[in-house]
């Protein structure tokens, strides 16, 4: 049996957090275990805004040492943190045991907290989780805002921008560009301290769809904990991600979630790869 553990928050309509990242294990072969961080339910009543509550730090670590306490765990995947006493606490169990891959999805704005304790929180990424990760996969507007390349409107800007993020600590750097980045294909950029990849698809419409960053990143960790090549990794959580965009799920909320469920190794992915310098 292989293993792979997720840090992150619960997001109560099933389409992203801790909920995706179990179901994209289990979609990927693999047994899924957890701690969750804060609780999130959107507000139908309110244009569908967050609600976060965060999940005390002691049981926080409770969670992480019971499930480090039943299995030789290897491999991570950290996403929503939330809040600086949420960071001190997963930093410090990351420290302590001997880990061989630690994904990291840098969630830097959660919508419901105070400015300043936003703030707070990303200061605390920066400085306490980015730099223990061995891969790290912002979004674009987190790309941005972790690299410092404020505008980033093409697919130099966003190698460029992965390259300066892989100056934080990281070994591996993905950038996904995703739906924003201008053109008429989903990019995203592996950064492996050496050359950078590029992995493409044609967008599938114009908005995004809840999930999808949760879903790429949980899939990299799954292929990591089987052993697979972070460059083989990406491909594979593309893939993932461009089947479960192309099946996504509607409901009442005014977005749609990414289905983990419709991924087929077998079909034609319809990625393209290149690699560049």
């Amino acid at each position: 049996m292989t293993f792979a553990y997720t840090i992150a928050g619960s997001e109560a309509t099933g389409g992203a957090g801790f909920q995706v990242d179990l179901k994209t294990f289990h979609e990927l072969g693999l047994y899924g275990m957890g701690a969750l961080t804060c609780i999130v339910s959107f507000d139908p009543k309110d244009n569908w805004n967050h609600r976060f509550v965060p999940v005390p730090a002691q049981i926080i670590a409770d969670q992480i040492e019971a499930a480090t306490g039943s299995q030789d765990l290897d491999t991570v995947k950290v996403g929503m943190l939330g809040h600086p006493e949420t960071i001190e606490v997963v930093s410090q169990a990351l420290a302590k045991d001997n880990w061989k891959n630690v994904v990291v999805d840098p969630v830097l704005i959660c919508k419901g907290q105070e400015p300043g304790q936003a703030l707070d929180t990303d200061n605390a990424l920066r400085e306490k989780i980015i730099p223990l990760a061995t891969v790290v996969t912002p979004n674009l507007f987190e790309t941005a805002t972790l690299s410092g390349v404020t505008s980033i409107t093409s697919v130099d800007d966003l190698v460029a921008a992965a390259k300066k993020i892989g100056e934080l600590g990281p070994k591996y750097v993905v950038a996904k560009g995703g739906v924003d980045l201008p053109g008429p294909d989903a990019v995203d950029v592996l950064w492996d301290g050496e050359k950078a990849t590029i992995y493409s698809a044609p967008k599938i419409g114009e908005e995004r769809s809840s999930g999808a960053g949760c879903t790429l990143a949980a899939a990299i960790t799954a292929e990591l904990a089987k052993g697979t090549d972070i460059h083989d990794a990406v491909r594979i959580a593309k893939e993932m991600v461009t089947q479960g965009i192309a099946a996504r799920v509607d409901g009442k909320t005014p977005f749609t979630t990414v289905w983990q469920g419709a991924y087929d190794p077998q079909a034609e992915s319809g990625i393209a790869v290149t690699e560049v310098a």
